[in-house]
């Protein structure tokens, strides 16, 4: 039996639908954007708000509620008696700047920076006030004074920009005391951050990771290389950099490698 016809009027209006749909579904998209971006309260703040820092990671991350409960209560003491990094409204500043369905490079750094002024919940990035710029930090744009036509290096170190456009700057640990470098890697992140890695590996296509040194390679070990693209080299610390990182080119391969597939390459340049 042929399939009923549908009149004219009805075409119109299933078309009209459609295209309320599309603005509705807008006008959600736009909603949880402005939802996303409202600002984190300052200082130590309820488990609750703490947890609404993911944004839109927390269904993704659902799982990790209950570590991130555990890990709470121990940063909560730590904070309050010490000394600690990044200030806690930038715990998760990496997952508030980079949402998950906007992801395209993830870059895994280590501990947080443990000296004032520098950790900003970013790996390898210090807040653009600081005017020492850490040596990992100046190895990655001496790489791409080389590898990136018209790259100028700046003369902070705040990826800020990066992270905006894609640029997942996750370290495997996201809290320290000042001055003691691991001194948190104990208290659950982890197993939290090892969770991140897998949700990425599962939920998202063709993702760029740039593994540099062993940790890094370690930490992302369990991601599908059919389905992503692994660049790895050492860590650009200047106890290893010069045995590969300066002749890498990841951040070229990178973008040939999302333009190859469709996506916008990352403007690397920072001003």
């Amino acid at each position: 039996m042929p399939p009923k016809k549908q009149k004219i009027d009805q075409f119109f209006e299933s078309k009209e639908k459609k295209s309320e749909k599309k603005v509705q579904e807008q006008n959600n998209d736009n909603k949880i954007i402005e939802e996303e971006y409202k600002p984190v309260p300052e200082g130590i703040v309820p488990f609750d708000d703490f947890y609404n820092g993911l944004f839109s990671w927390q269904k993704s991350l659902k799982n990790q509620e209950a570590n991130l409960k555990n890990i709470y209560e121990f940063i909560r003491k730590e904070y309050q008696i010490k000394t600690c990094y990044p200030p806690f409204e930038k715990i998760f500043n990496a997952f508030q700047l980079t949402p998950i369905n906007k992801i395209k490079v993830v870059i895994v750094g280590q501990d947080p920076y443990i000296n004032q002024n520098e950790a900003m919940g970013l790996c390898f990035s210090v807040p653009r006030s600081q005017s020492k710029i850490p040596p990992s930090l100046k190895n990655i744009y001496k790489l791409l004074s080389t590898d990136i036509q018209g790259f100028q290096i700046p003369k902070h170190g705040d990826l800020t920009k990066w992270a905006q456009q894609g640029v997942f700057l996750l370290n495997t640990v996201l809290t320290v005391e000042a001055g003691k470098s691991n001194s948190h890697k104990d208290c659950g992140w982890i197993k939290f951050t090892d969770q991140v890695i897998e949700v990425i590996n599962k939920q998202c296509n063709g993702i760029v990771f740039l593994l540099w040194g062993l940790p890094a390679q370690k930490k992302a070990k369990g991601v599908d290389r059919q389905k992503h693209y692994i660049l790895e080299t050492v860590h650009p610390s200047p106890l290893s950099a010069s045995n590969g990182f300066f002749t890498s080119n990841h951040f070229s391969k990178c973008n040939q490698y999302l333009i190859q597939n469709g996506k916008q390459p990352i403007d690397w340049t920072l001003d």
